[in-house]
């Protein structure tokens, strides 16, 4: 899974960054601080891979990961180019979702590039600019539809008419995500590579000392973004940097102090995974314990193929048990001996937490 982390410049976006990737990205106040897009790797968390790990001491512990890109600030006018825009607008294009930052922190010391806090007016701004990019985009097809039309072929018509209807969508300043289209429909908007059909979670940033005692200004980014059936959450990227300079048992005090119930880390993964309709299925031995990232209604074969395409083209049956079921009996040993391995075929969907053994003959 590919994030990509955007905003307004100055709204903490490369901070946040820093703190849930410790990649280490140029973090400073002026705007166009990032460039070049910085890249992190993280670690998913879950719990249920730390229990597997004392339970069978494997050689190796491979938890699922996330790719975080932190794309540089945009600002009006980015459609066009302004800001070194169109080259940012192309990194959006290679990401699965959006994690939008807005600011909604007062901080005399943090210049703002429209001088001002105001979530509303700065998810506009963003938005609006992805929206014209992908006006353009969409007259572009539609101009080439057209002169293919021209051959009779009524194929060329049909698209007309859905690109003509995209059009009218996001000229009511609308994100094609929101449109209601068939499944067909929806796939072929998905193969336009437009930057609205992309799911977007907004973060809103606030400061250290709003935790517990949320501005105003986070409250109506919620409003917001429940308008156009966003996710959202808040996130103080100063304590997030802080959070990730300590060691575990640290890190577990000081949210407990601050009564937070968790980092943001782990709730913006939790919010991706929603969003983007994805579970994890795990695999666990001697050897190696590992999560493996599907999406949810992943069928058994399906889920074969994320190991290796061979376990897929070769799958003969999938030896599955919930990973509560294996921590309530304490081993698998004692799940075999009560009949509690269940002996699964092609049909079977794959659930959040399944423990599974894939049997397959190439």
């Amino acid at each position: 899974m590919k994030l990509g982390v955007i905003g307004l410049p100055n709204v903490g976006k490369s901070t946040l960054f820093n703190a849930i990737t410790k990649a280490g990205a140029q973090a400073a106040n002026y705007p166009f601080c990032t460039i070049e897009p910085n890249v992190g790797i993280v670690n998913v968390p879950d719990e249920r891979l730390e229990v597997l790990n004392e339970m069978y001491h494997p050689k190796s512990l491979v938890p699922a990961t996330i790719r975080f890109v932190d794309i540089a600030g945009l600002v009006r006018g980015a459609y066009r180019g302004e800001g070194l825009g169109n080259k940012f607008l192309a990194h959006i294009r290679e990401v699965d979702a959006i994690v939008h930052v807005v600011r909604c922190f007062e901080d005399s010391n943090i210049v703002h590039v429209d001088g001002s806090v105001d979530p509303v007016r700065d998810m506009e701004t963003i938005n609006l600019e992805l929206i014209y990019a992908d006006l353009e985009t969409i007259e572009r097809r539609i101009d080439k539809a057209k002169k293919n039309s021209k051959s009779g072929d009524k194929k060329y018509l049909h698209e007309i008419e859905f690109l003509e209807r995209i059009k009218a969508h996001l000229d009511s300043g609308r994100p094609v995500r929101n449109m209601d289209l068939t499944d067909d429909e929806r796939a072929a908007a998905d193969e336009l590579f437009l930057l609205t059909t992309k799911p977007v979670i907004y973060a809103a940033n606030i400061a250290e000392d709003e935790i517990g005692n949320e501005p105003p200004a986070v409250q109506k980014l919620y409003d917001e973004a429940a308008k156009e059936g966003a996710a959202a959450l808040t996130v103080c990227a100063k304590v997030e940097e802080e959070l990730s300079e300590l060691t575990d048992e640290e890190k577990a005090a000081f949210i407990e102090d601050l009564g937070i119930g968790q980092s943001g880390l782990d709730k913006l993964v939790q919010k991706s995974y929603e969003l983007l309709g994805l579970i994890s299925f795990l695999t666990a031995g001697t050897d190696e314990v590992r999560a493996w990232t599907i999406t949810k209604g992943t069928k058994a074969p399906g889920a074969a193929g994320k190991i290796h395409t061979d376990f897929e083209r070769g799958f003969i049956r999938a030896e599955v048990v919930p990973y509560e079921t294996l921590i309530e009996q304490g081993s698998m040993a004692a799940c075999k001996e009560k009949g509690l391995v269940r002996s699964e075929g092609k049909d079977y969907v794959v659930q959040d937490g399944d423990i599974i053994v894939f049997r397959f003959n190439v």
